[in-house]
């Protein structure tokens, strides 16, 4: 929920008519996201080891990391909170959603969406982005890289997972918004088709099995190779 409070929130901010931020660009989205991460991982790591991405929870345990028999709840919990954090952004941004004519930044507040509509192409970015942020989360945090004698695990692994979800919206980002997480693309969507949203238009289902198809491949790809050819 706080994830997509702040990344769809940073996404409003740039993209509703009449907002302070109205405009402010791609670094300010990619940064607001990278935060949002940021926060949310140090908000919720020692509840339940901050898994906010379902393709990350999927990678996890696909390599022994994580219980399958856990991974149902999680994902349920992390799309409902994805979708209560799509409704707070709307709360927070009541009066722009009126002023904003425009059906494809309404939709861009909520959820991802191709710049080229190629599906082929769009999945394989969605795989690619998210095959980065699981290798670079599992890589970054090993033991080798981080001492959890001295804390640094805790202390400091939130900050560099933001910074890999930052760099992933700066390189990557440009083709399909990098979802890069099923429930941060599938719960805002959602939340968009119930809300009453005056001139939203359509909530795009038919691309809507990219942003988690996708994610879930990649994931999993950068799961299996961490395994196979990273030192224990």
């Amino acid at each position: 929920m706080l994830l997509v409070i702040l990344g769809d929130g940073v996404v409003a901010n740039v993209v509703l008519n009449k907002t302070k931020g109205q405009n402010a660009g791609w670094i300010v989205i990619t940064a607001g996201w990278a935060f949002g991460v940021t926060v949310a991982v140090y908000a919720v790591g020692t509840f339940s080891g901050a898994h906010l991405n379902p393709a990350v929870t999927i990678g996890l345990a696909s390599i022994g990391k994580f219980a399958w028999a856990r991974v149902p709840v999680y994902i349920a919990a992390q799309m409902l909170g994805a979708f209560l954090g799509a409704g707070v952004v709307w709360l927070a941004y009541l009066p722009h959603w009126a002023v904003t004519e425009s059906e494809a930044l309404k939709l861009a507040a909520f959820c991802t969406g191709p710049a080229i509509r190629n599906r082929a192409a769009n999945l394989l970015t969605e795989i690619i982005g998210t095959f980065v942020l699981v290798l670079g989360v599992l890589a970054i945090l090993t033991p080798r890289n981080l001492n959890p004698a001295y804390g640094w695990d805790v202390g400091f692994a939130p900050c560099l997972v933001g910074v890999i979800v930052w760099a992933i919206g700066l390189s990557l980002g440009g083709p399909t918004g990098y979802a890069i997480n099923p429930a941060r693309d599938f719960g805002p969507r959602l939340a968009h088709a119930l809300l009453p949203i005056a001139g939203k238009g359509n909530s795009d289902w038919g691309y809507a099995w990219i942003p988690v198809a996708g994610p879930i491949i990649g994931g999993l790809i950068a799961a299996l190779l961490y395994k196979t050819w990273w030192p224990a």
